[in-house]
């Protein structure tokens, strides 16, 4: 996650898809999406609810901030590891709804608009 501190704006950049060839086992965290308007998000590996990073997270309206979401299917287009690095599309601000668990903590939150249909099916959908 990503500060723009002017703006009081979290940005989180999220790749859905994550290979054994572009990210080690420690960073392939599981986010997807759970409708069109909740997605799952897997914080790092050290955040707990009560640390800085987690306090932010869980009262970033309290704290006057909002948090727009970034997600790719892929980190290099077709998962290829010499690939085209594939771009991030926008799916707009989010909301804090819940969590469970620490290390990484797993984090719901709520879109304040649809995911567009046509994206729905690359995003790892959860049944």
């Amino acid at each position: 996650m990503l500060c723009h501190e002017p703006s009081h704006t979290d940005l989180l950049f999220l790749t859905l898809n994550k290979s054994e060839a572009l990210f080690s086992p420690s960073t392939r965290y599981r986010d997807l999406a759970l409708g069109p308007l909740l997605f799952h998000w897997e914080s790092q590996r050290t955040t707990t609810a009560v640390s800085p990073t987690g306090q932010r997270t869980i009262h970033h309206e309290e704290g006057g901030s909002r948090v727009l979401l970034f997600v790719r299917e892929h980190r290099r287009e077709g998962g290829r590891a010499g690939g085209v690095t594939e771009p991030f599309r926008c799916l707009g601000f989010v909301r804090y709804e819940s969590h469970e668990g620490e290390r990484p903590m797993a984090i719901r939150w709520r879109l304040e608009r649809k995911i567009p249909a046509g994206w729905m099916q690359g995003m790892a959908l959860a049944v």
